[in-house]
């Protein structure tokens, strides 16, 4: 479960990079990869990081309400 939470926050970091270059110079650094914003690999990415920010509210809830081990990485290995 470790492995994907830091994958899906590695995936949130890629968005929030790609915002923050959307904002400061109006540049699209997924589309620019990955062939356009219309693009059906754009498209994956965008809906990967948007899902990925969905889950990582989970860990972040752990995190807040203090039941998280590790509340940097929000990995809570009790069940």
């Amino acid at each position: 479960m470790r492995v994907f939470n830091i994958a899906t926050l590695v995936l949130v970091i890629v968005g929030a990079v790609n915002w923050g270059l959307m904002g400061l110079f109006q540049f699209d650094l997924v589309a620019t990869l990955f062939g356009g914003p219309q693009a059906a690999l754009s498209r994956i990415v965008y809906v990967l990081v948007g899902l990925a920010g969905l889950y990582q509210v989970v860990p972040l809830l752990g995190a807040v309400s203090g039941r998280a081990e590790n509340p940097q990485l929000a990995t809570d290995t009790r069940h």
